[in-house]
């Protein structure tokens, strides 16, 4: 089992910018690919970026030049530094982790991007 909570969701103004947080416990070890996606209101959730242990990134097209996601082994943590935000990335942000079995989905993050 892997335990994600995420953290630094917010208010923030169009163009403005924020940093989620994820910390991962439990079965570490087990943990490959760690990711974010996000889900906004009456829409499908969407993957935005991952990061392998190795350092490899990924973006959705969405967000690429925007966000840039990073991943700290050794505090089991990955991060996503999220600027030039828009209202359209107002939405309920989630960290998750990829096993060999399984990807596992955190609680959740509200990020509001609103004047």
């Amino acid at each position: 089992q892997v335990q994600l909570v995420e953290s630094g969701g917010g208010l923030v103004q169009p163009g403005g910018s924020l940093r989620l947080s994820c910390a991962a416990s439990g079965n570490i070890a087990s943990i490959s690919t760690m990711g974010w996606g996000r889900q906004g209101p009456g829409k499908q959730r969407e993957m935005l970026a991952t990061v392998t242990t190795g350092g490899r990134t990924d973006y959705a097209n969405s967000v690429k030049g925007r966000f840039t996601i990073s991943r700290d082994n050794d505090a089991n943590t990955v991060y996503l530094q999220m600027n030039s935000l828009k209202p359209g990335d107002t939405a309920v942000y989630y960290c998750n982790a990829l096993t060999g079995v399984q990807r596992y989905w955190g609680q959740g993050t509200q990020v509001t991007v609103s004047s």
